[in-house]
């Protein structure tokens, strides 16, 4: 038996198909994972993300502490609610985990870590914290949903007391604000419009249950999985990891080397960038069949050690192909191809995402 969400029960009674991610009871569909994916991208759809971990920091120094701890630089973070979307990484560069912090006041911020990297990433936050006398304090107490699609804005509203919903709908992409004892973010992992709303914890079910009212359709891992690959959205453990940096795993954009400052990781970086040797490429599938992690990927037939490898795989939904991530030699070529249970498949290389708010980037067939 894995840990539970607030939100288990609804499940269940929904008929869900529970599996362990990640040391928690999880809903991977509730009948059909490829109905969920098109609600998701043609209407609305909602997620229990409450298995990841809502870690609030403070004091004096919080983001002197930020700017050393991530790749990317909460200087930017001008506004209250404001997001950034980094990494943390190990001093040799590597992913420690992928993570969202949002900007509340000069002394308070608040980071949202993946569920599997819970225990090292607090063990690691806390290490570098107190000698900038920064407080962290895990949030078990707050829930999460996640409600996206077109049609999530319209249907959120309908929730929300009648004074506070012009200031939600008219909120910017990566934005959160606090209602009440709710803190809503304009953020997600579909590549559609939508939020994610931290709550506490005994209001979830009866959240659930109220978007569920308005037409939200329940989504599980399986599709959120679809969803985030169309949107070119990396998964820790899969597209990132300890053994790679971020400018290997496509996310160089992330990662703020114009400011005068040192952060975790930075020295292995600033080499790594002046000698690239692998970089994420998006891939289409040309032939039949479909693309999974750890295939290999053949990016010159003439050179043994041309290979690459698949990191992330599976057909799309939206676009009727067979999509991937994959980190390749940084010269691969515009084709390449995959070995498929031993026999090489042709395969395009593009430039993710492949979807976003429900238009196909690349050509339909």
């Amino acid at each position: 038996m894995g840990l539970k969400t607030p939100l288990y029960d609804s499940h269940v009674l929904l008929g869900a198909k529970i599996v362990d991610f990640g040391g928690w009871d999880m809903p991977l569909h509730y009948g059909s994972q490829i109905e969920e994916h098109h609600a998701v991208r043609r209407d609305a759809g909602m997620f229990d993300v409450s298995h990841m971990a809502v870690v609030d920091l403070s004091g004096a120094r919080v983001r002197d502490f930020l700017r050393y701890l991530l790749a990317n630089d909460v200087a930017r973070l001008k506004a209250p609610g404001k997001a950034l979307y980094s990494c943390m990484l190990l001093p040799a560069g590597g992913v420690i985990d992928d993570l969202i912090v949002y900007f509340l006041d000069e002394a308070s911020f608040r980071m949202v870590v993946n569920a599997g990297t819970r225990g090292k990433d607090l063990a690691w936050i806390r290490e570098h914290a107190a000698p900038f006398a920064v407080s962290v304090r895990e949030r078990g107490d707050l829930a999460m949903i996640a409600v996206q699609g077109p049609r999530a804005r319209d249907k959120l509203r309908a929730l929300l007391p009648e004074g506070l919903r012009p200031a939600a709908m008219a909120l910017d992409p990566f934005v959160g604000a606090g209602f009440g004892s709710w803190f809503i973010a304009r953020t997600g992992y579909t590549g559609e419009d939508g939020f994610e709303i931290m709550l506490p914890a005994d209001e979830a079910a009866g959240t659930w249950a109220a978007l569920r009212a308005q037409g939200v359709a329940p989504a599980g891992l399986g599709a959120r999985d679809t969803l985030r690959l169309e949107a070119g959205m990396s998964l820790y453990g899969n597209d990132l990891d300890e053994q790679h940096d971020p400018l290997e795993s496509g996310l160089a954009w992330t990662v703020a080397f114009d400011a005068n400052r040192d952060f975790v990781g930075r020295a292995a970086l600033e080499k790594a960038r002046s000698t690239p040797s692998r970089r994420l490429v998006g891939l289409l599938l040309e032939d039949r069949g479909v693309l999974r992690s750890h295939q290999k990927v053949i990016t010159d037939p003439q050179g043994a050690a041309a290979v690459g490898e698949v990191t992330s795989g599976t057909f799309s939904p939206t676009l009727n192909r067979s999509i991937a991530l994959a980190r390749v030699p940084a010269n691969v070529g515009r084709s390449v191809q995959v070995d498929i249970r031993g026999k090489l498949h042709n395969a395009g290389v593009v430039k993710p995402p492949f979807v976003r708010h429900g238009k196909a980037l690349i050509p339909l067939v």
